[in-house]
């Protein structure tokens, strides 16, 4: 079998069980195809010994015959997920030279699954970005490019990293973290799968933390049988995490049938906005039409707060972010400033964080400070806690008038270029953001799949939002999109 790395992770593990592959192949195949690809700049820290060693370790116990699903698949970790021995710096020059001595939760479910590590993946600075601009390694670049334009493009963010390498097919799949659509904006710019689950649903024990209450892992994969696969191992109650369910996991791959006769599938009218390019609509109105064909009732519904959305996060998970970007004082471990002679501890703290923490960091913390400080506690922290709670009750409302999906574009254009962003329109990146914070903020799963291309040749991809705890269901209603949608375009490799 010849390009192996272009594998799914059910084709590779059906190859795997028949014996017509090796997962040393497997993971040879795809540190070749790292190798080749550093212009996407997508792998910032490699590990072939470690991926070669449980790649071996893997075709054994395949040998034995007890192997889980996931065992001796190939995958990238994103940088934020902490990796015993392996540096974890969450793309920030404050966590230089971080090596942890323990393993995050999700990432040792997915080794003592067999799953292969072959690196660590780029992603933005602490998470906080949608472009993956703000890493300390340099942009990740897209795969995609747009017809015969040579511009590089965003990977989207913050899981940039996670979304390139999986698209270029360096790894089978990755694991992402979405805070505000982290997971679900890259997917969509890269033509992948992206899931965010139910926030409690994985343990973010061990993943450097952004917004405590917003921040959930999935995976990134190459379809939604994948994601399914994937997910059922990133799953399940950790004592260690106090927001993680104690909630049974599912066989998610069993639950696609792709029957969704009779599901009832929201169209939320406050998503229609000013200033939506045609195609985006149009991507959304033969989304809607593929699931009707498929046996779905379509039903329009409103969720009134959707306007408050934006604002009440962007002052929420900066809040979040300075409570917990304050451990970083160079102290106890990462990037310490050089001190003067007569220096002392405020001095050590101030110049280790304006060396450590990029523009984009800081500005958060500070934005984070500001709205918690005495005088605005009240006025912005607690009401926009108040707005959350409102969003939430819209969703709630609609899934309890029966609806079971609610269908959405995952993002307002295609993927844009990298250094476009600070010129972009900013109706634009208000859109940008809207279609994904509302399902963070009310602790919802959604999923982005790959629906079709722009124009100019790029994917854009569809938004699911499930009832929350029900992934099964939200995985099929997307399987069933996915078959209807067909969805097969891949970059041409010009790398």
């Amino acid at each position: 079998m010849s390009d192996l790395n272009k594998l799914g992770l059910a084709d590779a593990r059906d190859a795997l069980r028949a014996g017509d592959v090796t997962s040393v192949e497997l993971t040879e195949a795809c540190l070749k195809a790292i190798d080749e690809a550093d212009a996407l700049n997508a792998f910032v820290h490699k590990t072939p010994e470690i991926a070669m060693e449980r790649a071996k370790a893997a075709d054994e116990r395949i040998k034995g015959g007890d192997a889980p699903s996931m065992c001796g698949l190939p995958i990238g970790i994103k940088d934020l997920f902490c990796t015993k021995g392996v540096p974890s710096q969450a793309a920030s020059g404050i966590l230089e030279g971080f090596k942890p001595e323990y393993e995050s939760t999700v990432s040792q479910q997915l080794a003592d699954a067999g799953a292969v590590m072959l690196g660590k993946l780029n992603m933005d600075e602490f998470a906080m970005g949608s472009s993956n601009e703000t890493s300390v390694y340099g942009n990740a670049v897209s795969p995609w490019r747009r017809g015969n334009d040579d511009a590089q493009l965003t990977p989207g963010g913050s899981s940039g990293g996670s979304a390139s390498a999986v698209a270029a097919d360096l790894c089978l799949a990755a694991t992402g973290t979405d805070t505000g659509g982290s997971i679900r904006q890259p997917a969509a710019f890269v033509g992948i799968t992206g899931i965010k689950p139910t926030y409690g649903r994985c343990s973010r024990w061990g993943i450097v933390a952004f917004a405590s209450s917003l921040d959930q892992a999935g995976p990134m994969t190459k379809n939604v049988r994948d994601a399914a696969i994937m997910l059922e191992t990133m799953c399940g109650h950790d004592a260690k995490d106090s927001t993680s369910a104690d909630l049974a996991v599912p066989n998610f791959e069993a639950m696609l049938t792709g029957d969704i006769k009779g599901k009832k599938i929201g169209i939320p009218k406050e998503y229609r906005m000013d200033g939506m390019p045609a195609e985006i609509e149009k991507l959304w109105a033969d989304g809607a039409a593929m699931l009707k064909d498929a046996g779905a009732e379509i039903v329009d519904i409103s969720l009134p707060h959707t306007k408050y959305a934006l604002p009440a996060y962007y002052v929420i998970a900066p809040a979040e972010a300075s409570s917990n970007l304050a451990r970083y004082d160079g102290v106890r471990y990462g990037h310490r400033a050089q001190l003067a002679q007569g220096d002392g501890i405020t001095e050590m703290y101030e110049k280790t964080r304006a060396e450590g923490f990029g523009h984009e960091v800081q500005r958060r913390v500070m934005v984070g400070t500001y709205v918690l400080s005495a005088g605005f506690y009240d006025a912005y922290y607690n009401r926009a806690r108040k707005v959350r709670t409102l969003i939430k009750k819209d969703f709630e409302d609609v899934f309890a008038a029966g609806v079971d999906a609610i269908l959405t574009p995952a993002t307002p254009s295609a993927a844009f270029g990298l250094g476009e962003m600070t010129e972009a329109d900013p109706v634009q990146m208000y859109l940008n953001d809207v279609f994904t914070v509302t399902v963070n903020l009310a602790g919802l799963p959604g999923i982005s799949v790959p629906a079709g291309l722009d124009t100019q040749g790029l994917p854009l991809g569809l938004q699911l939002i499930g009832r929350p705890w029900e992934e099964g269901d939200l995985l099929n209603t997307a399987y069933a999109l996915e078959n209807a949608a067909g969805f097969v375009a891949k970059p041409g490799k010009w790398w």
